[in-house]
């Protein structure tokens, strides 16, 4: 148990100034640092979420006991502060089904925005913490701009966008996180209007815009893979992707940015994109440092030519 105690005080004292400075409520602490210890422990202002990554190469050494024992020691955290979830390959939408209702939410701050998350429902929290660097970045480039956001969950990047100047559009399939991101909204005392929420299937919705310079800034996060009962045909980001960048890319301002991020390990862009478009990759520069797995999603600027 000290291994794993020692790594965590550490790491935390390594963080606990820069989340300070910058206002961050919500960090991950520990990233499967330790081969003997493969969990993510992620913090939610006194919250303290476990992710247990333990597969049947770990089945003789169940350490997590020593986590939550290590966690409550060095916060002085009763139980219910301590959330232990099972994290396992999702596919599709998977990830987005409900586990329990409680929905016992709280909020958190991230730097100039207020999240309302739930530690307890669904697999995630409401707040993917590896885009934060994301969120920087558009808050301070969007002044006066047209932001689309597909696949938007919560609308955490269309926040940041509205609270730093812009018009947004957030798309996605599901009505629960739509509202959802209009709560997050209204959280931050943003007027909805002004602003869109539109629910549809994406790929639907991109088949039925028509050419034009719609958008100055387009984020597209889509899932690795889905097949969503909602949608006609299942959907594959690597195979996916050119018409995913096409359709962006004809509804953007000719002096547009398309960021591209999503969470495929092995993914490739497509030869075709490469001789198209302006293609920066920006994965390096858009990981937390509070990630240590730098490969937990894959992010590209993408520019008329």
């Amino acid at each position: 148990m000290d291994m794993i105690k020692n790594r965590l005080e550490k790491n935390f004292k390594k963080l606990k100034s820069w989340a300070e400075r910058h206002q961050i409520e919500a960090f991950r602490l520990y990233d499967r640092d330790i081969p003997e210890y493969p969990y993510i422990v992620d913090i939610y202002k006194d919250h303290y979420l476990i992710y247990d990554k333990s597969d049947l190469r770990d089945k003789d050494k169940n350490h997590l006991p020593h986590v939550q024992e290590a966690l409550k020691t060095l916060f002085k955290c009763d139980d219910p502060k301590v959330v232990i979830k099972k994290r396992e390959r999702q596919e599709g939408l998977k990830q987005y089904e409900k586990l329990d209702a409680k929905e016992d939410t709280f909020v958190v701050r991230e730097s100039q925005a207020l999240f309302k998350v739930n530690l307890y429902d669904y697999l995630d929290t409401g707040l993917f913490l590896d885009h934060r660097p994301m969120r920087q970045k558009v808050f301070k480039t969007v002044q006066g701009k047209r932001f689309l956001n597909l696949f938007c969950y919560t609308g955490s990047v269309s926040v940041f966008a509205a609270l730093g100047g812009a018009r947004t559009t957030s798309v996605d399939m599901s009505q629960t996180y739509l509202r959802w991101a209009q709560d997050n909204f209204q959280l931050n005392n943003i007027d909805l209007e002004g602003h869109s929420f539109i629910n549809a299937d994406v790929l639907e919705w991109l088949r039925t815009q028509k050419n034009s310079n719609t958008f100055d800034v387009i984020f597209l996060d889509p899932p690795t893979f889905s097949n969503s009962k909602k949608m006609e045909d299942t959907f594959e980001v690597e195979r996916d992707q050119d018409f995913l960048v096409d359709s962006c890319m004809q509804m953007l301002a000719p002096e547009g940015v398309l960021y591209f991020s999503n969470n495929k390990r092995k993914f490739k862009i497509s030869d075709n994109i490469l001789s198209k478009y302006r293609v920066k990759e920006i994965t390096t520069e858009s990981i937390p440092q509070d990630f240590h797995d730098k490969k937990i999603h894959n992010c590209f600027e993408i520019r008329s030519k």
